[in-house]
């Protein structure tokens, strides 16, 4: 990145606001799955609080619902470690992606905004910085608003979910998917972005299809990234 979009980092009350409005909506989607993740932990033997503590520190659907799982009388501490880091070993290359314009926070704003890294707050802040406009904003607030929102599911599934037994069967487990697809569909388009996209994709699928459950997240990522990194992109001198 040029040296002139360095202040791209720089947010203010507005930004975020305006962050956490544009992913207010997808957010309403979020919350039926964390009523399914609150109805599912009950079910398994958690405790109210213990519930909306994991929501509200772990934030991450797969990863929660994977850990559900693993528990029982004798929790596998170990296991249950590796699972949940295996399956969020993406967030690694989000905050590589994003330490451009992280370096230059102080480091209780800098850790504190990635509190809330997600998917699609992470898709939609690159998307702005691709377009040389600040993104941390909407990376806090996308990321504060999809947060909310999980938090408040997982209460109405502890307390009221006992009609949305299976998302997956009123088709909500695609929201998500088809918001990053958009998300790459309308952002910068390239010979370069493609391919990597291609190996990305390629990847996964075949780790989905010959590796262990999960595995294929963190292939996806890695092939991705070794691509761009191998492809590196060609600044232009002003």
């Amino acid at each position: 990145m040029a040296d002139a979009n360095t202040n791209l980092h720089e947010f203010d009350r507005q930004t975020v606001w305006v962050g956490f409005r544009r992913l207010a909506p997808i957010s309403l989607f979020v919350t039926l799955f964390g009523a399914a993740f609150g109805l599912a932990a009950v079910q398994a033997g958690l405790e109210d609080s213990v519930i909306m503590a994991m929501s509200a520190l772990v934030f991450a659907g797969a990863s929660q619902f994977a850990a559900l799982e693993l528990w029982g009388t004798h929790v596998p501490v170990v296991t249950l470690a590796v699972t949940v880091f295996a399956i969020n070993a993406r967030h690694l290359l989000m905050g590589a992606t994003l330490y451009p314009w992280l370096r230059h926070l102080p480091p209780a704003k800098r850790y504190g905004v990635m509190l809330v890294a997600s998917d699609a707050n992470w898709a939609m802040s690159m998307q702005a910085f691709g377009r040389g406009q600040p993104g941390m904003g909407l990376l806090l607030g996308g990321g504060l608003a999809l947060w909310s929102f999980w938090l408040l599911g997982t209460w109405l599934g502890i307390f009221f979910g006992g009609t949305l037994h299976d998302p997956r069967s009123l088709g909500l487990d695609m929201v998500m998917g088809c918001f990053l697809l958009a998300m790459v569909v309308g952002g910068e388009k390239n010979l370069r972005l493609l391919l990597i996209w291609i190996v990305a994709a390629c990847a996964s699928l075949l780790a989905w299809r010959y590796l262990p459950e999960n595995s294929h997240v963190v292939v996806g990522a890695l092939a991705g990234g070794v691509a761009g990194t191998l492809w590196t992109e060609k600044k232009v001198e002003h």
